[in-house]
């Protein structure tokens, strides 16, 4: 298969949370094959320095990894501010970094309730905030932030995040009033079950667990990271210019 290449992303500065690993790896292999500027925001300081050095050497821009725990706001501005300054205003900013971890209704705490929404919900606010001006700066921009299917669901184990990523909905389509005047874009990508490697160590452990959840698909084929990254791609692009306040769901038919 070949798939689509954006001519309208190369040289732009993509600013992508939680991206060392995971569909935010996929996500920064995809806009650096594309010829975008990249920085890329997480706590995994080895994956984050392996990655970058991994395309250092073959896409047309080294992407800039920065070290950042998104749960500290404080951080999170200064570390866009540093991209900023090192690459540019940011034309796109994808809102990717969460924690989904299971714990049953009992289970969790208050602090636990609040992590929970720091990193599933909360950081999309403020990042959004902090590169509003590079994109009113820049008369365009396109925000991408990460839902998930889960709170359709109503997953029982993993309350709090299905919570959170109901709020990222209705977020995004706040997002896209506000800033809509200003040219600029705010959606939502809901992924199915992408099997990363951290779902495959912790919650798809053996190849029949993978194959059941790839059964309840209406397309019968493991959903990979690339697949989201090709749509957040899309939704950068000017391809999708008049395309605003839309929660787009790749599940490949999951039911």
């Amino acid at each position: 298969m070949s798939f689509a290449i954006y001519p309208s992303l190369s040289e732009r500065v993509v600013l992508i949370t939680g991206g060392a690993s995971g569909i935010g790896a996929d996500t920064v292999r995809a806009f650096a094959a594309n010829g975008a500027r990249v920085a890329f925001l997480d706590l995994q300081q080895e994956a984050g320095e392996a990655l970058a050095l991994e395309l250092a050497g073959t896409a047309p821009h080294a992407p800039l990894f920065m070290p950042c725990d998104v749960t500290d706001v404080a951080a999170l501005q200064a570390a866009i501010g540093s991209v900023r300054d090192r690459l540019g205003p940011v034309a796109v900013l994808v809102n990717n970094a969460a924690d989904d971890n299971r714990l049953s209704v009992a289970e969790v705490t208050q602090e636990y309730w609040d992590h929970a929404q720091d990193v599933n919900l909360r950081h999309h606010f403020f990042a959004a905030q902090a590169v509003h001006p590079h994109m009113k700066e820049l008369g365009f921009g396109s925000i991408v932030n990460f839902s998930s299917i889960a709170w359709r669901f109503g997953a029982a184990d993993i309350a709090p995040y299905a919570t959170a990523k109901a709020g990222v909905v209705g977020l995004t389509f706040a997002l896209a009033r506000a800033f809509g005047s200003d040219n600029i874009r705010v959606n939502a990508i809901e992924p199915g079950a992408v099997i990363t490697d951290r779902q495959r160590q912790l919650w798809y452990k053996t190849q029949a667990s993978v194959d059941q959840v790839v059964q309840r698909q209406l397309i019968r084929q493991v959903l990979r990271g690339e697949e989201i990254a090709r749509t957040v791609l899309f939704l950068a692009a000017d391809d999708s210019r008049m395309i605003t306040k839309q929660s787009i769901t790749v599940d490949a038919g999951l039911r």
